[in-house]
């Protein structure tokens, strides 16, 4: 979830650096740094934002074209000064940043600490500073050596970029967290992110899991994890700069929400046929997720069911340590970043039963596309805004179009080409759910309710509202309110409900009945009249197939979240505590 930069080239490294940082702030980050090779290495780094540590500090004036950046999201250590990247060792001649956990992190302190080192932080990247002055010693001087042995000693997962004075090469290193090398024009990089330098090139080349590489002002040369040299060639990446800008929007989330009329369309013509030629072999299924992406699994898990005849598993990555596993098992892992740490140790220890995995991703060259035997893109494009809109939908087309195609329902994949016209005409209507906020901005407690394939898109719905607006919200299957949740009905509860005319609507409107007698107060979404009648507040949904319903009907849910997190005066695109790619445990 941290930010990484390295650059080497003819400019200001600083100056790139900075300006790189800045285009990685939507990963979230709660302090951040700049080192530079001038006659010795100079570093500049603070906790807070960005534009807060440059009003301290100039960052423009560290001197040097070779340069490394980081923004961090605290793990090890609490958020100040000392413990913001980069890093040095005690010679002060080799300085890295680092994304990821250091799980043998104790051993090495303890470790290197009775060799002498003294350590001016409580971080895990720090001590891997001071193990490459030790493995100096015994590398007689060959950093590079050193280099290759620190990644042996090293456990748990990382992207590392690396320099040490003197020397123009910068060392990068990933294991389960996202590093890409950018080829310029007379210039090389290493991002966490391509977002960060695709202003300056849209050559990338997309290091494998356990790879090395060293930039030089000549180029790049790609190891593997024993330090032999191996073939990476470079990418053509197809995205702007302009793709990932605010378009005269106020906040990057609501030009997410609003391109969903675009994405929708887009994710539909997606290639889905390798991942279902492996569902069709399959024996068991299994789909592996976390947080908005989980929901989009259970839609999944509803549709495998009511279209296909086929029962899965849905499962929750942190949660993934049991199941049936054979050559017959297919593992469908669904994360908008590819780097999700909880989902990709859940693929990880899938394969290792035996399992044939299916990646759902919306980023090319991600961790999961490696790991994974057929990846689907979810072409969703560049998502800036921390939480996910257009992704969690962007997911659902490709779910539903993968299910469809499964079951061969062709006038129903036609159906799910044309949603975005639907998309459409809710989201001009997005003034009606502005409105709504002036009073449900009052409230501190939210439920919302849906049956069926509805509860996924409550949930959802729930999320958001808690991710940005920071209010206490949750999210039931309609029938389970009876069954304890009404106990904490009052009166002026909002209760958010949410479905469209299908079979369970009749129930819907009872269990809405039971808020009522309750004196909580209702805001449906729906196209039904009799559940609109019985609401306080409501938002009438224009009328959509019933199989298509949840794609359509989180949109007003993402509009009610994002509004009313600015009523609240909440940033909607940087939520505290929050990150948009979360590759830790």
């Amino acid at each position: 979830m941290c930010g990484i930069v390295g650059y080497i080239g003819p400019k200001k490294a600083s100056e790139v650096i900075l300006e790189a940082l800045r285009k990685v702030e939507y990963r979230g980050y709660d302090s951040a740094g700049i080192a530079v090779s001038n006659s010795k290495i100079e570093i500049m780094k603070d906790a807070g934002k960005i534009a807060e540590i440059e009003k301290r500090n100039d960052f423009s004036s560290l001197q040097g074209t070779v340069g490394i950046g980081h923004t961090r999201w605290a793990t090890h250590g609490e958020v100040n000064k000392q413990n913001a990247h980069p890093h040095t060792d005690c010679t002060g001649t080799i300085c890295l940043v680092h994304n990821g956990i250091i799980e043998n992190f104790a051993e090495l302190r303890e470790r290197l600490g009775k060799l002498g080192h003294k350590f001016k932080s409580e971080t895990d990247t720090e001590l891997v500073a001071h193990l490459l002055e030790e493995n100096l010693k015994t590398a007689k001087g060959d950093f590079k050596k050193a280099f290759f042995d620190m990644l042996k000693d090293v456990e748990g997962s990382y992207s590392f970029v690396i320099f040490r004075q003197g020397e123009r090469k910068i060392y990068g290193a990933r294991k389960s967290c996202p590093l890409v090398i950018g080829i310029g024009k007379g210039e090389m990089f290493f991002a966490s992110d391509m977002p960060a330098v695709l202003d300056r090139t849209r050559e990338f080349v997309f290091l494998g899991e356990a790879e090395a590489a060293i930039l030089s002002d000549g180029g790049y040369d790609v190891y593997d994890a024993a330090g032999k040299k191996t073939s990476r060639p470079s990418k053509h990446v197809d995205w702007t700069p302009q793709m990932a800008q605010k378009e005269g929007y106020p906040h990057f989330m609501l030009k997410e929400i609003f391109e969903q009329q675009a994405t929708i369309r887009q994710s539909s013509a997606v290639d889905v046929n390798w991942a279902v030629n492996e569902l069709k072999r399959a024996k068991n299924i299994s789909i592996i997720a976390c947080g908005t992406s989980y929901y989009a699994a259970l839609v999944f898990k509803h549709l495998l069911a009511s279209e296909c005849g086929i029962r899965a598993d849905a499962v929750i990555g942190s949660e993934f340590r049991s199941g049936v596993f054979d050559k017959g098992t297919c593992a469908i892992a669904i994360s908008q970043s590819g780097e999700t740490a909880d989902t990709l140790s859940a693929v990880r220890f899938a394969k290792g039963k035996g399992a044939r995995i299916i990646g759902i991703t919306n980023v090319f060259g991600s961790s999961l596309t490696r790991e994974a035997d057929a990846t689907v893109y979810i072409g969703a494009g560049p998502e800036i805004a921390v939480v996910a809109t257009k992704s969690f939908t962007s997911q659902l087309v490709v779910l539903y179009k993968i299910a469809l195609t499964l079951a061969g329902k062709k006038k129903e994949l036609l159906q799910l080409h044309d949603l975005s016209g639907v998309a459409e005409a809710v989201l001009s209507k997005s003034g009606d759910v502005e409105k709504l906020v002036g009073e449900l901005a009052k409230k501190k407690d939210f439920f919302f309710i849906g049956r069926g394939v509805y509860f996924p898109i409550a949930l959802e719905g729930a999320l958001k509202l808690k991710e940005i607006a920071y209010l206490h919200a949750e999210a039931y299957a309609a029938g389970e309110l009876k069954h304890g949740p009404l106990s904490m009905l009052e009166d002026g509860v909002p209760i958010i409900a949410i479905g469209n005319f299908d079979e369970n609507m009749v129930k819907l409107v009872t269990n809405v009945k039971e808020c009522k007698a309750r004196k909580a107060r209702v805001l449906a979404v729906s196209d039904h009249l009799g559940l609109l009648a019985e609401a306080d507040w409501k938002f009438a949904m224009p009328a959509v197939p019933g199989l298509f319903a949840p794609i359509i009907y989180i949109l007003p849910l993402q509009l009610l979240a994002y509004y009313m997190a600015v009523k609240l005066g909440k940033d909607p695109d940087k939520p505290r505590n929050l990150a948009k790619s979360v590759t830790v445990e």
